[in-house]
């Protein structure tokens, strides 16, 4: 059958997309639709068509799914942040379940039947529990300074009062934002032109200090008098739990959030956190997990694949500010840790030092170049290595030296399900290696992502 734009199709919806949409078919041909639940019948518009599918705008449930529940947050079906709100929080874990094992076998090519697969961990409470938001700054229809969230695929800001996966204090940091710019009329930054000058509010907290940081993303250093940036330092730090606000210029015409230079304004410039007994300070551009309730569960997971004994060296790739290392360090003989982020890395040793930990060392750089640089250097092979990349995964050169190293176990923490099946197929490809766990953790509950811990291990151990 031939379809055109706008036609209205009547569907059952069937599976769940990767980023959520709902899939369902007419006969042969597939449609994705947003907003659309497995177990809904939906009546549709056609937007846009390709050889074999196509997607769809949903206009009208005619029958909801048994997994349907009232998003509770307001904007929940415009804003990008939130495409499994409407979906029951225990369908939300089997649809994740489903999603990493599908690709693993999809794109791993891999055979699961003698992997130890474990439930995965969700949460009592999935909402509240982000550490960190970061809030674009524009100018709504109405003239007035606005801030919230993208809409999704777009650069479109949506307003939100109050997000509910994000702190409480939130709310009242964003009022009090948009209330001295307003008062002081100072512009929001303005993509097109590149002309404004406050482009995001980040704000950070620490769950077990109760500590805040509002970190304020300008496009240049001033706005005006100095003194307007001066008034609005004064009344954030009065807000419960603020005790330090810094600013980040960045004037490049990019969407990147962080500038390269970071000043203070007030406080101490960073804020502290704990994961289990490990105390952590953090920067504004500190890579650090945004769920820390679920992230214990994570590293602890980590730390048990690991199988430390004490005696053994790790490798810790895409260590960030060494949240991991410093977690396997108690457990080991020496760990090493490897970022990209000089900031990080910084902070990285003040942590370890913080945390009176000495067997950690860590590196600037690319973990595909400091990897094989130092094992061509020493010739100490790791007994375990744990990589933690970024969604993109690790880079090919980097997991060749990880199997010249020939460390007892990898132990591989994904946010990113895809990459994670193509990185297990190369290193279990010559077969030196075989998956023996997987364990699944919801860091993102309301969302399409989740993360994943594989342990493998060398045959002949």
């Amino acid at each position: 059958m031939d379809y055109r734009k706008n036609q209205l199709i009547e569907l059952d919806i069937t599976d769940l997309g990767s980023e959520g949409e709902g899939i369902g078919r007419t006969g042969a041909f597939l449609w994705f639709v947003k907003g659309a639940l497995p177990g809904d019948r939906v009546r549709a518009s056609v937007m846009k068509l390709k050889k074999s599918y196509g997607y769809a705008r949903l206009q009208e449930l005619l029958r909801k799914s048994p997994d349907r529940v009232a998003p509770p947050c307001p904007v929940a079906a415009s804003c990008g942040g939130c495409s499994l709100q409407a979906l029951r929080y225990e369908a939300q874990l089997k649809f994740k379940e489903q999603k990493v094992l599908g690709n693993l076998r999809r794109i791993g090519g891999l055979e699961l039947s003698g992997v130890q697969l474990h439930p995965i961990i969700g949460m009592e409470q999935p909402f509240r529990y982000r550490n960190k938001a970061q809030f674009p700054v524009g100018t709504g229809r109405d003239g007035r300074p606005t801030a919230g969230f993208y809409a999704g695929r777009t650069h479109s800001i949506i307003p939100c009062e109050d997000c509910l996966l994000g702190v409480e204090e939130n709310a009242e940091i964003r009022r009090c934002v948009l209330r001295w710019m307003e008062e002081g009329g100072v512009p929001a930054y303005d993509e097109q032109s590149g002309k404004g000058f406050l482009r995001h509010i980040l704000v950070r907290k620490g769950f077990q200090s109760g500590e805040m940081m509002v970190c304020l993303v300008t496009n240049g250093e001033c706005c005006g008098e100095n003194s307007a940036l001066q008034l609005l330092t004064e009344r954030l730090m009065e807000l419960p739990g603020v005790t330090t606000v810094v600013q980040n210029i960045n004037t490049e015409r990019s969407n990147v959030i962080l500038g390269k230079k970071t000043q203070l304004l007030a406080g101490a410039g960073v804020i502290r956190d704990r994961i289990g007994s490990t105390e952590f300070l953090i920067s504004a551009q500190s890579f650090y997990q945004v769920n820390p309730v679920q992230t214990e569960r994570l590293y602890a997971t980590a730390l048990s694949y690991a199988g430390l004994s004490g005696r053994e060296t790790v490798w810790d790739l895409y260590c960030g500010i060494g949240t991991i290392s410093l977690f396997l360090a108690r457990s080991a003989r020496k760990v090493y840790g490897v970022e990209i982020i000089p900031q990080a890395i910084e902070d990285a040793r003040r942590n370890a030092a913080r945390n009176g930990i000495t067997n950690a060392e860590f590196f600037v750089g690319k973990a595909e170049e400091v990897l094989p640089c130092q094992y061509e250097k020493t010739g100490e092979r790791a007994d375990v290595i744990v990589v933690d990349p970024p969604r993109k995964g690790c880079d090919e050169q980097c997991l060749a030296t990880m199997l010249r190293m020939a460390p007892e176990r990898i132990v591989y923490v994904s946010c990113d399900s895809a990459t994670l099946a193509r990185d297990l197929k190369y290193l279990l490809a010559d077969g030196c290696y075989t998956l023996r766990e997987l364990q699944m953790v919801d860091m993102f509950p309301q969302t399409v992502h989740v993360e994943t811990v594989a342990l493998m291990s060398r045959k002949n151990t």
